[in-house]
């Protein structure tokens, strides 16, 4: 099968072992967050974490959904055309004549003209993204009785974050010392048992 040169193809196509994971990372990279998109974001991070490119998929989280941050956005959108973003109005603010108005103007296919959810699901997925890659938490077993925790910070020099189990919540703070090495303080209820 071939991805055809589209971002969204190859990820999948990588996902599922259809396609070596650097091929994949090399067509999701190419021109970096252009031609991302919100629903197929998840899957396209995930085929970079497969390919271990986590810095380069931190780069693009900054960058994709950084971009609806920087133009005003509390949730992420529907839908977000990344070269958009250039001399647009944010959205928190009345549009300006000489700027593009991304909510009005912007957008692709049916999400023209106010179309599209400025707060929908399933732009959510760096969460669970950075949840799993950078503070490396993975469920091993059924009812989260064990926890694999191996982040991957990339250039960050520290990550922390939280996640629920049915047994309480799991806290976790990893720091990047002067050396690279990386230390980790992980709070989890006793039912839970770690893996480092």
């Amino acid at each position: 099968p071939s991805d055809q040169g589209n971002k969204q193809a190859a990820a999948l196509l990588s996902l599922v072992n259809l396609i070596p994971s650097k091929k994949a990372a090399d067509v999701i990279l190419k021109d970096g967050a252009n031609d991302f998109a919100t629903f197929y974001g998840y899957y396209m991070l995930e085929a970079l974490a497969k390919a271990g490119k986590y810095q380069e998929a931190m780069d693009i989280i900054s960058d994709y959904w950084g971009a609806m941050l920087d133009l005003g956005a509390t949730t992420f959108w529907e839908n977000f055309v990344y070269a958009e973003r250039v001399n647009a109005t944010r959205i928190d603010q009345l549009s300006i004549s000489d700027k593009f108005d991304i909510h009005a103007d912007g957008g692709a296919h049916c999400y023209i003209g106010l179309r599209g959810s400025l707060c929908h699901g399933w732009a959510s997925g760096p969460t669970s993204w950075l949840t799993a890659h950078v503070l490396g938490i993975k469920v091993m077993e059924p009812g989260s009785k064990v926890i694999q925790i191996r982040p991957n910070l990339g250039n960050l020099q520290y990550a922390e974050g939280t996640y629920p189990t049915p047994y309480g919540i799991i806290k976790v703070k990893h720091v990047k010392q002067a050396n690279g090495k990386v230390t980790s303080e992980i709070e989890a209820p006793d039912e839970i048992k770690i893996i480092r």
